[in-house]
């Protein structure tokens, strides 16, 4: 295996003068630096990367901290669409990808500080952290530069992607108020979700728009779970026949709202109209295919990926990336009779 002393001794410098000229050091002179590349590339070199990082104290290397990845939340292929994103924006720049899971409880065995030293990352992209997870307050208090999904902090060494989560509730109601829904209860996630405050206040305003009030007691926590969300629609459904739609703040809960339909003998969509979030790739495979507000969360993890390496790189851009979100209409939901 070729080393850097083979370089120097072929170039006739030291070995000193090939490692500056390999890692970009600009006090080496230009027609040397070509010669060395040259060089390197000839006896096919391959830099040792952990050697290099020791010395630049660069690792070219971020990570994905993902919380809460369960079995379940594969069925919504949500974080393999956001790496993906990241993962393709790293790749053109020659970044590294270490994706690493926490949980509450993790979180309070290892600093976040102590997991981003044992992974030597340069910067973290965080998905799926709560409200009230350890790390939240960690991260507004490091100052290692990192980009949280859905969750809004912004310093000189933070910052986030998002879609308006209110414009987008707003858009599911009124498509059911445009088809004559006025019973609309709303399936939302958990309250230490940033997005679901977000959706609640968009489901809010939505109906103020339309001259609906809205009943405390036709909202509900599914807590982004499909079983859960199943459950709880049964008994909202039971005890309120009266209600005609329900906008679900995730595609997982709103398939669960149509099962709890089905269990008790309604018909989606011609007795029970059911909006999701997201656009999952089930959402469209289903049957019938789930009316619902499409995020595109490979944009997100790949401006995520951008936003994240603009802040490594100490550029001067908005700490905030905002990617637009759409209503898709598909067999949900359906004109009130």
């Amino acid at each position: 295996m070729a080393t850097i002393k083979d370089i120097a001794k072929l170039a006739g410098v030291s070995v000193t003068t090939v490692s500056r000229a390999l890692n970009g050091y600009s006090d080496v002179n230009a027609k040397t630096r070509k010669r060395i590349e040259e060089i390197a590339k000839e006896i096919e070199y391959s830099p040792n990367a952990l050697a290099r990082s020791l010395v630049m104290n660069k690792t070219k290397t971020i990570g994905l901290l993902v919380s809460g990845l369960s079995r379940e939340g594969a069925k919504d292929n949500i974080v393999f669409d956001v790496l993906t994103g990241i993962n393709e924006y790293c790749g053109a720049e020659e970044y590294d990808l270490v994706l690493f899971n926490t949980t509450t409880s993790k979180q309070k065995e290892k600093t976040y500080a102590q997991l981003c030293r044992e992974r030597r990352v340069e910067g973290v992209i965080v998905q799926g952290i709560k409200n009230d997870d350890p790390y939240l307050q960690e991260i507004f208090d490091s100052n290692i530069p990192c980009v949280l999904i859905d969750v809004p902090v912004e310093s000189e060494t933070a910052g986030y992607v998002t879609t308006d989560n209110v414009d987008g509730l707003m858009k599911a109601v009124r498509h059911l108020v445009e088809l004559g829904h006025e019973n609309i209860a709303m399936m939302n996630g958990h309250d230490q979700a940033f997005v679901s405050k977000e959706r609640f206040k968009g489901f809010e305003l939505g109906m103020l728009e339309a001259g609906l009030s809205v009943r405390k007691e036709w909202i509900c926590n599914g807590e982004y779970s499909e079983r859960k969300a199943q459950e709880v629609a049964l008994q909202l459904l039971t005890t309120y026949p009266e209600i005609t739609a329900v906008v679900c703040a995730s595609d997982l809960m709103a398939l669960g709202v149509v099962r709890a339909a089905e269990e008790l003998g309604r018909k989606v969509p011609d007795q029970l109209s059911v909006t999701g979030y997201d656009d999952i790739t089930l959402a469209s495979y289903v049957t019938p295919a789930l009316t619902t507000v499409a995020q595109d969360w490979f944009r997100m993890g790949y401006a995520a990926a951008d936003l994240l390496l603009s802040i490594l790189q100490q550029k001067s851009v908005d700490r905030v990336r905002l990617i637009e979100n759409e209503l898709k209409i598909r067999n949900t939901t359906k004109e009130r009779v």
